[in-house]
């Protein structure tokens, strides 16, 4: 019998794997990260396991990092507009910059994207936070964090002005008096923010899920707040129980702070799974992977977390509490993965390669080795116990690591009764439980003619 609350399960889609290694290892293919065709099929993959969506991060620079792994730089809204056309449900959700686009701009985008697509986009919110990108843009500084967070408030309203601007029944298709459109019903937005000016009207109608679903992936005291206020879904990086539930509960309170319905922002950690018949053998996949990792990769990143350089520790010694004394609380604080990683050094004291291999799985995500009985026992715990909505799934590999969770982890959760066997709907929004909003615009007088 399956049960009334289901979980959602997005396939994050990271070109190789989200093991830092996973490019080395043979099981994974990073000669075909540039091969649409791969991406197509990785999404097949995920509709065949029902799952609720595909999605990719994005940011607008060549990470340095890209010495020793792979990086795929395909721009991730036309990438989806690929996945469209070889899928029929399956959602699709891409990152994009609050920082580094302009809101017409963008609207227009994810706009076409959930036109073609049926009804199947979702729009990952960032403001970027590397400072890589400044430069790309003609910019000698990366704008720090309260007015990136400032602008993409105001970008975000404009946004969804745009989408908004025609209301539902704005298209009237009379042949026979020669009207295409009610203008009574397709309004100018005249947006003034400190930041954006948009004027508006868009020109397209509103999609077939009403506007794209808003996604939301910063966990800062600042994120928090624009979450409560905006997204519908959250990925967010924890390591313990206790600490999801905390987030959970932290954010569908502020949800509640702005007058919505908790129930409509799905909480989504992220989960990269290795995946064995024994515990054992999932254990030494994990070790396999980690063997694989250089080092000076994993340096770079931590050394970014922990604000100092790391190059006069021996690998084999423990990472010194003081390099994250001031992380502060996990559940509170504007430096949320920093924060992730001090929990590990305060509760596990691990070696710096130790440290190295811990976030060499999924860059702070939590990594889980088991079988498939042991991940969908992990799942479907924090899903009960108020920690989680669903998962971001991380596999350490691509393909097979989708291929291996889609067929012997899903049909689990399915025989539990808390995921779907068939697709009940046609949108993303059916498939996270999302209602369709109604236009703000509609029945206000009209200011475009």
């Amino acid at each position: 019998m399956t049960e009334l609350r289901q979980l959602s399960l997005n396939a994050f889609i990271y070109p190789s794997g989200h093991h830092e290694a996973a490019w080395r290892h043979p099981w994974s293919r990073p000669d075909r990260i540039y091969d649409v065709r791969y991406y197509q099929e990785i999404g097949r993959t995920a509709e065949a396991a029902k799952l609720d969506a595909v999605f990719f991060a994005d940011g607008p620079a060549l990470r340095t990092e890209v010495k020793h792994n792979a990086a795929s730089g395909l721009e991730p809204i036309t990438l989806l507009t690929a996945i469209a056309t070889a899928t029929t449900h399956l959602g699709l959700i891409a990152t994009a910059s609050t920082t580094y686009y302009e809101p017409y701009n963008l609207a227009r985008l994810f706009s076409t994207l959930d036109h073609i697509s049926g009804g199947r986009a979702g729009w990952n919110i960032v403001t970027t936070g590397t400072d890589l990108a400044a430069a790309n843009f003609g910019l000698d500084s990366h704008p720090d964090h309260a007015e990136r967070y400032a602008r993409a408030r105001e970008f975000v309203d404009a946004v969804v002005a745009l989408w908004d601007s025609w209301e539902d029944d704005a298209i009237v298709l009379d042949r026979e008096s020669g009207v295409y459109a009610d203008t009574d019903k397709i309004h100018r937005i005249d947006f003034a923010g400190a930041y954006l000016k948009v004027r508006g009207p868009f020109n397209a109608p509103r999609t077939p899920q009403g506007r794209p679903v808003l996604v939301q992936a910063g966990a800062s005291n600042e994120g928090r707040a624009f979450a409560g206020k905006y997204a519908e879904a959250i990925f967010t990086a924890h390591q313990r129980l206790e600490d999801a539930q905390a987030f959970y509960a932290d954010i569908k309170a502020k949800a509640r702070e702005f007058g919505r319905t908790p129930d409509q922002v799905k909480i989504l950690p992220g989960i990269s799974p290795f995946i064995a018949d024994t515990e054992a053998g999932a254990k030494r996949l994990e070790r396999e992977f980690n063997e694989l990792t250089v080092p000076e990769y994993g340096l770079k990143q931590l050394e970014g977390l922990a604000n100092t350089s790391l190059r006069h520790l021996d690998l084999d010694e423990p990472i010194p509490l003081e390099l994250f004394s001031d992380a502060g609380d996990v559940t509170d604080n504007d430096r949320s993965r920093r924060q992730v990683v001090a929990g590990i050094v305060q509760r596990e004291r691990p070696t710096v390669r130790g440290l190295l291999h811990r976030l060499a799985g999924a860059r702070g995500h939590r990594v889980f080795a088991g079988t498939p009985e042991q991940v969908a026992d992990t799942i479907e715990e924090w899903f009960r116990d108020g920690a989680a909505d669903g998962f971001n799934v991380m596999p350490p590999y691509y393909p097979g690591g989708l291929e291996v969770f889609a067929e012997s982890v899903v049909p689990i959760l399915q025989r539990r009764g808390i995921f779907r066997t068939e697709y009940t709907g046609t949108t993303l929004r059916d498939h996270f439980g999302l209602t369709r909003p109604e236009s703000g615009f509609a029945q206000q007088p009209a200011l475009a003619r």
